[in-house]
C-alpha cells in the first residue's frame, strides 16, 4: 500500500553525515536518523567525494553522480535498498 501523505516540513532532511559504517541523516526538528550503509550499496561503494555530493529536499537526499534517491519516509520505515534483496536472490539462484 502505498502511502500519499504528503511530507511534513519538520521531516526535512537539514544535513547529512557518514561514519565508516553509517549513515546519518539530521531533519528539521532535530531528529536523527541513522542506517547501516550496509543498505545502500550504492553509497557503501561511493568514494567520499561522491557520497559528499548530495542535495537535499523535502522529502529526502539525492546524489546524482551514483544515481540513489532516498526518503525520509522510507529511513524512518527501515526500509534498505532493494538492491541488497536483488543481489541476495541471485546469490542464491
Amino acid at each position: 500500500m502505498k502511502n500519499n501523505t504528503p511530507p511534513s516540513e519538520k521531516d526535512r532532511p537539514m544535513s547529512v553525515s557518514f561514519t565508516e559504517t553509517m549513515l546519518r541523516v539530521t531533519l528539521k526538528d532535530g531528529r536523527e536518523i541513522a542506517t547501516p550503509l550496509a543498505w545502500y550499496p550504492r553509497l557503501l561503494n561511493a568514494t567520499p567525494e561522491q557520497r559528499n555530493a548530495y542535495s537535499l529536499s523535502l522529502s529526502g537526499v539525492h546524489w546524482q553522480g551514483i544515481d540513489e534517491d532516498l526518503s525520509v519516509l522510507g529511513m524512518l520505515r527501515g526500509k534498505p535498498s532493494g538492491e541488497i534483496f536483488d543481489k541476495k536472490r541471485t546469490v542464491e539462484e
